[in-house]
């Protein structure tokens, strides 16, 4: 860790399941940025998707924890799950702040696809000015022409960082578990042991 200021990544999302994707662009931008560490974040109450459908928080914490274990800079937080209401980014970025020091500099990792809903989001002009925003490519989702989507104003906080294609998805991985077809290598054995274990994603809905 160097004498400046705390770096700290932040991955989150449903992370249902957390897969390589999420792992190798979690590394990559690490590495490039040279942070101290990266924070997995499942969210605990997610504002854009019907949570009757997602694996229970806490299921995707544990496999959050499974498939970090091996990489000392990754770790798993709490925050989104345990705290109430809905999970804001914004708010997990203040909270984090908080925790750290106004000196923290965040690094939000965000797919294309999020990124290009940015419409959607709770404050996001607010999220864009508590973090650096690092967008990195997803399956079915370009980040050509991102301005002419999202703003110029916008697009001049995002930082585009190319990544090996891995066409990996979380959606992906559910279908394949419920039609009884191989999950393995997708995401880390370890988290393909647990969804076996504990019967994650056999049917379309986990309440």
């Amino acid at each position: 860790m160097g004498d400046g200021p705390l770096r700290i990544g932040i991955l989150g999302g449903s992370l249902d399941p957390v897969h390589h994707g999420h792992l190798f662009a979690a590394e990559e931008v690490r590495a490039r940025h040279g942070l101290d560490r990266v924070l997995f974040i499942p969210c605990g109450h997610a504002p854009h998707k019907d949570e009757r459908a997602m694996a229970p928080p806490e299921h995707r914490y544990r496999m959050c924890e499974l498939a970090t274990a091996s990489n000392p800079w990754f770790e798993v937080s709490r925050l989104e799950i345990d705290r109430p209401g809905p999970s804001y980014t914004i708010d997990t970025l203040r909270q984090l702040r908080a925790i750290h020091g106004a000196d923290t500099e965040l690094f939000f990792i965000i797919g294309a696809d999020a990124l290009l809903e940015i419409d959607t989001w709770h404050l996001p002009d607010a999220v864009l000015a508590e973090a650096r925003c690092i967008a990195v490519p997803r399956p079915g989702s370009e980040l050509t022409g991102l301005a002419s989507v999202i703003g110029e104003e916008r697009a001049a906080c995002v930082e585009m960082v190319p990544l090996l294609g891995l066409e990996i998805s979380a959606t992906d991985i559910r279908q394949r578990v419920r039609e009884g077809r191989p999950i393995r290598y997708l995401t880390p054995d370890a988290v393909v042991d647990y969804i076996g274990r504990e019967g994650l994603y056999v049917e379309a809905s986990n309440s």
